[in-house]
């Protein structure tokens, strides 16, 4: 299960973050700005192949004892990043893969809301401490932005 999700923008800012647990929200804060780092560090690395500039999905940037950190970058240079609980083993790859394109998705749906207005940060309605993506269902919760009511759910 997802501990934290984040949208960083093209300049490293966060559009969206939301931690499951409020008392680790600082430390899985720090988690994703370091992440940063291996992100721009692999978009930067050549690619070995003309297949991989299409390729999004970034995998696993790196692991801690209690920490799994993935990476996600779209072709804007939009970055999500998802943090996942090293104790649940049974994560494969496949289902980190699904979870970035639903992420993906449910962002796509709110920049394409005409009340957005592209570069503001992106919130919750529901609060951010409802459960972002979860095994074996994953749920999204609403996005909405600042100006209208526009809610999006993604299943």
């Amino acid at each position: 299960m997802a501990v934290c999700i984040a949208v960083i923008g093209k300049e490293n800012s966060p559009k969206y973050i939301s931690c499951l647990k409020e008392d680790e929200e600082l430390q899985l804060h720090y988690k994703v700005h370091t992440s940063l780092d291996i992100v721009e560090e692999k978009l930067s690395a050549p690619s070995k192949a003309a297949g991989d500039l299409r390729e999004l999905y970034l995998g696993l940037l790196y692991s801690t004892e209690e920490l799994k950190v993935f990476g996600y970058v779209t072709n804007t240079k939009i970055k999500f990043i998802i943090v996942v609980d090293s104790a649940n083993s049974m994560l494969r790859d496949n289902e980190v893969r699904t979870m970035f394109r639903k992420l993906h998705a449910a962002y796509t749906d709110v920049v394409c809301n005409p009340f957005y207005i592209p570069g503001d940060k992106i919130e919750s309605k529901l609060g951010d401490r409802t459960p972002l993506c979860g095994q074996p269902r994953y749920v999204l919760t609403s996005l909405v932005t600042p100006h209208r009511d526009a809610v999006l759910f993604c299943y």
